[in-house]
């Protein structure tokens, strides 16, 4: 690019350039602002810089100026993420297991272009991708963008749903079946990324792990089912009943705990629920769960502390669970 051209430019790369090298720690003065224009083949003197800074205020950028023998200079403090703010979103990236690792570190990147270079510094310190359980499934962002658009445009979807074999790969279920479903919400739980949709086959409301989903595709033009369900459908409710997000007969149960538990039961079902003390180290609440494996080997977790009171069936269902735990070892 010629020189000319560049030096149209120049308010839009000093912008730049505070965007990308300053910050509260890090002023810049006139002269160093100059040298950095320099690197683009712009010219500029200092009365231009502080013409061209009050350009940038007066057009609703936030531009100190810090006053100092040395050290001193401009940055630029307005922007729209805050470092702390930042940190979140790269922590909620790393421990977001439907992201792949190729997908956490192209979407951290561009996190760490929101604040300067020294501050994406300490976002690149508390990075630790590697480490961490991810999904397989390259196509993510695209199937969240096809669910989306489905769901806005009030669409079906059909897609494969894929399990892991024994050589680590993700294969179609039941011989390469379609699913035709309607999708309506999506939701995170235990760091995995799931879709509730109405299925129409069984006329019932499912969910799916998204990043299991393959040759998603949006049947245009084929309206929704299940709308009446899901008008009285608290997705929450349904999240914290369904133990692991998988699905099983909906019971509601009696449930007693030490007292030392209660932080782990409000964790599990919410502030809502009625919390009833028993004696002077137990209490008891009543809750609507899914039966399943996942919910008794949750209860199975926390010991003696935690048992199941009611209903009888309910009783004998979990100790024959525990029974049957019990004897691979005998």
């Amino acid at each position: 690019m010629a020189k000319s051209a560049n030096q149209k430019l120049k308010l839009l790369y000093l912008l730049k350039i505070l965007t990308e090298q300053s910050d509260e720690e890090h002023c810049m003065s006139a002269q160093a602002l100059i040298d950095a224009l320099g690197v683009y083949d712009i010219k500029a003197e200092r009365k231009s810089i502080y013409d061209d800074i009050a350009q940038l205020i007066d057009f609703g950028y936030d531009i100190v100026l810090v006053k100092a023998k040395s050290g001193g200079g401009y940055y630029l403090a307005g922007r729209e993420f805050e470092l702390a703010e930042l940190k979140l979103l790269v922590e909620t990236v790393q421990a977001s297991r439907f992201l792949t690792l190729k997908k956490s570190r192209e979407l951290i990147a561009k996190i760490e272009k929101l604040a300067s270079k020294a501050e994406a510094g300490q976002l690149q310190r508390q990075v630790y991708v590697a480490n961490r359980i991810k999904t397989a499934n390259e196509s993510i962002y695209y199937i969240v963008d096809d669910i989306h658009r489905a769901i806005q445009n009030n669409e079906q979807i059909s897609f494969q749903y894929l399990d892991w074999n024994l050589n680590k790969e993700l294969v179609p279920r039941k011989d390469g079946k379609i699913y035709r479903i309607s999708p309506w919400a999506l939701t995170c739980k235990d760091e995995n990324y799931y879709l509730i949709a109405h299925e129409n086959e069984s006329n019932s409301i499912k969910h799916f792990r998204v990043d299991k989903l393959g040759h998603i595709q949006v049947l245009t033009g084929v309206a929704r089912q299940g709308a009446e369900m899901f008008d009285r459908f608290d997705i929450a409710a349904y999240a914290n009943k369904t133990f692991g997000m998988y699905g099983g007969k909906e019971e509601i149960v009696t449930l007693e705990f030490e007292n030392r538990f209660i932080g782990v039961v409000l964790d599990r079902f919410g502030k809502e629920i009625s919390v009833r003390p028993r004696d002077a180290q137990h209490f008891s609440v009543r809750v609507q769960v899914a039966l399943s494996g996942q919910f008794f080997g949750w209860l199975t977790g926390l010991g003696a502390g935690a048992k199941i009171t009611a209903p009888a069936a309910v009783v004998e269902e979990y100790r024959s669970y525990l029974q049957g735990v019990v004897g691979q070892y005998i």
